[in-house]
């Protein structure tokens, strides 16, 4: 990923760990859990319901994964940009990058809607 570093990149293709997705809801924070890959420059996700109306309305999102152990932090990434629905054979593609990482089946929460995130910023650290 052009944007972010290898480490960080490393870092976040490590193993599946769930992000939590911040975007804007009414001028304030709305953040929820997800599920997420990093393909072609990019971080891709799937969401429906309130996460995907915040980003329809203000495309501008931040996303923090952090690994754990035992409940003692090792590393974190956060990374801010802007994010776009997907549609078409690009977005069904998205999906089921995502639901292989994940070991889910392919076809699985085909409902949600694939949305690419163009990074801008990253922050990263080890513990």
């Amino acid at each position: 990923m052009e944007d972010v570093p290898e480490e960080a990149v490393a870092l976040l293709t490590s193993e599946p760990l769930v992000a939590h997705l911040g975007t804007c809801r009414d001028g304030r924070p709305h953040v929820a859990p997800l599920w997420y890959v990093l393909h072609d420059d990019a971080v891709e996700i799937t969401t429906t319901g309130r996460k995907l109306a915040n980003l329809e309305a203000n495309a501008r999102v931040a996303m923090s994964v952090q690994k754990d152990v035992d409940g003692h932090p090792r590393w974190g990434v956060v990374l801010r940009g802007t994010a776009t629905v997907v549609d078409g054979e690009d977005g069904e593609a998205i999906h089921r990058r995502i639901n292989r990482r994940y070991g889910a089946d392919e076809d699985a929460w085909s409902e949600n809607t694939p949305v690419r995130i163009d990074v801008g910023s990253v922050d990263y650290w080890r513990y």
